[in-house]
């Protein structure tokens, strides 16, 4: 083996799925691409990554809710526009040709483009990392939807599709909790 930057390491363990992340800040809504994700036990918690820097990140502070919407592997070129634009001058929605749906419990709209969509509430924020932590309330998915490959980042411009499903939930079933 050789040695590589460790400034790079990141890419060796990015995780995923690349992930679209909707917000409404009380006037207008928005999309961010978040490719840094985190399941949080066997439990409805996740955690994204984001701060400041991010126009979403305002919105997600002060309605403390949103959307995590996980898109497919032909929706690629909205997934790279919508995280290399800003939703300061932006309509996300209109320019990638995504459909805005109504959810039941939080104001940020689903996708209807994406296989799947967690309505989401904020229920911590760790400053020092730029982690929100959510809390999933409701979670619908297109079972209809043709294609139900998603990307993963590697975190230098290049991305990862599922690809093939390995079952091994036999072997596993005593290790797993009843209801996963």
């Amino acid at each position: 083996m050789k040695t590589m930057p460790i400034s790079k390491a990141f890419t060796l363990i990015e995780p995923g799925p690349v992930v679209l992340i909707t917000t409404n800040d009380g006037e207008k809504n928005n999309i961010m691409t978040i490719s840094w994700t985190m399941v949080m036990d066997f439990s409805p918690r996740f955690a994204i990554t984001t701060g400041s820097w991010n126009y979403s990140y305002n919105a997600l502070r002060n309605s403390k809710e949103c959307i995590i919407a996980i898109p497919t592997v032909d929706l690629l070129d909205q997934i790279v526009g919508v995280g290399t634009c800003s939703g300061v001058d932006t309509d996300k929605f209109e320019k990638f040709g995504l459909t805005p749906l109504n959810g039941k419990h939080v104001g940020a709209p689903l996708i209807q483009e994406c296989l799947a969509n967690i309505e989401c509430k904020v229920i911590d924020i760790v400053e020092k990392h730029n982690i929100i932590v959510l809390e999933g309330v409701e979670a619908y998915f297109d079972d209809e939807r043709e294609e139900k490959r998603t990307i993963h980042a590697i975190g230098d411009g290049t991305f990862v599709v599922d690809g093939e499903k390995l079952d091994r939930r036999e072997m596993m079933r005593s290790k797993l909790p009843e209801d996963v």
